[in-house]
């Protein structure tokens, strides 16, 4: 095997750059870090409960109730008791939320466009498509 960092050691301080790069991004766009993750996990699934949006965003699903109650009050997201279990809510996102976290992820997107642009549009493609196995095969 080369002789090379490992993985972690590579993708941590490039995931801290990028999250560092679109602070101000999502800022403009009025949404908190927390707020986009979780627009992003709901947008285009069934309605979640809570505790599986939590859960799958790697949240304590108690640190996100105010995040849920600010995109709930902003009309980003619906929260409905559900019919079968009162004490558990189910999230979907609204059109209004499905708008604003598709703005915020195409300014994300042509931002990373500069970091990229370091690669041939061949070396891109596979790096792309390389992150994206290695991501399903973390879920």
């Amino acid at each position: 095997m080369a002789d090379r960092p490992d993985l972690a050691a590579m993708i941590v301080p490039l995931g801290r750059a990028l999250m560092a790069d679109e602070l101000p991004i999502l800022e403009e766009h009025g949404l908190s870090m927390w707020a986009y993750v979780v627009l992003t996990a709901v947008d285009g699934q069934p309605v979640r409960t809570q505790s599986a949006l939590a859960q799958s965003i790697g949240a304590d699903k108690t640190r996100i109730i105010s995040v849920l109650d600010d995109l709930q009050r902003r009309g980003l997201i619906d929260r409905q008791p559900d019919p079968t279990d009162r004490r558990v809510h189910l999230v979907s996102i609204t059109s209004e939320g499905h708008k604003l976290r598709r703005a915020a992820q195409t300014d994300i997107q042509r931002n990373e466009e500069r970091l990229l642009a370091q690669l041939s549009p061949q070396d891109r493609r596979s790096f792309l498509r390389a992150l994206e196995r290695l991501f399903s095969a973390t879920r």
